[in-house]
């Protein structure tokens, strides 16, 4: 038996890297998964077929979460086929690094658009069938680099930071009808955006990190589980940092 059997969960932008991996082990713990997808189509296709694996229902949607108007149409499509939704897991983001001094207005929006406005707009579309319901769980996708700030990363810190104070607020506003909202704050996950980078670069990451390497998409998956379960049932707007201790 999964720690999520039967339940429908929401996830955005899940072809690759760690919403790839949450979406599996969300399959792999009985839940049924729809999952958003912007341009790989293929990519979906391919992460469809290895959800029904699991014995679960799974959909992919492409669909851009930083619309509000898609947003909301994409939920109503879920819940018209998978008859609820009972989690959401706000994932998709982007990033445009620069310095800010040479950081067009440009990056700085579309990045706050994708990473901070989608949250709002997927939150909004989730949270009357939520209320109806009196139960649900949110769980937002931030990064270290949201709480001590990164270099060159402004835009994206910003966005990161944002979704913090936004979660927080929504736990606040929404407890009373069981709905919970937490954050997974990320530090160095080695996905295959991470693989083209130099070595000796992973390598001196890896070593200032307290429990000696990276972290995987699985590391934060699981994290996903226990704040979708009913094993964090007390739990709501807090930050969980899965950074191998990063941060400590």
């Amino acid at each position: 038996m999964g720690q999520l059997n039967g339940k429908n969960i929401v996830i955005t932008g899940a072809t690759r890297g760690i919403g790839r991996g949450i979406a599996l082990k969300l399959a792999s713990e009985g839940a049924n998964v729809a999952f958003t997808y912007s341009a790989s189509i293929e990519a979906a296709q391919h992460l469809e077929k290895e959800l029904l694996t699991f014995g679960v229902k799974a959909k992919g949607y492409q669909s851009d979460a930083a619309d509000y108007t898609a947003a909301q149409e994409m939920v109503a499509d879920v819940i018209k086929e998978f008859g609820s939704v009972e989690v959401l897991i706000n994932n998709a983001g982007i990033t445009k690094d620069n310095l800010l001094m040479r950081m067009s207005e440009a990056d700085f929006d579309q990045v706050m658009q994708v990473n901070l406005k989608s949250v709002f707009n997927m939150t909004k579309a989730v949270i009357k069938p939520m209320m109806s319901a009196r139960k649900g769980s949110i769980i937002n996708m931030s990064s270290v680099v949201g709480i001590k700030g990164n270099a060159g990363q402004a835009n994206y810190a910003a966005s990161k930071a944002g979704i913090i104070g936004f979660s927080k607020s929504v736990a606040l506003e929404l407890g009373s009808r069981n709905i919970r909202c937490n954050v997974i704050a990320p530090g160095f996950i080695e996905t295959e955006m991470t693989a083209v980078l130099d070595e000796n670069t992973v390598s001196e990451w890896r070593k200032a990190i307290p429990l000696k390497r990276g972290g995987t998409p699985e590391d934060v998956a699981n994290a996903c589980v226990f704040l979708a379960s009913e094993m964090s049932a007390y739990i709501t707007g807090q930050v969980l940092n899965v950074d191998g201790g990063m941060l400590t």
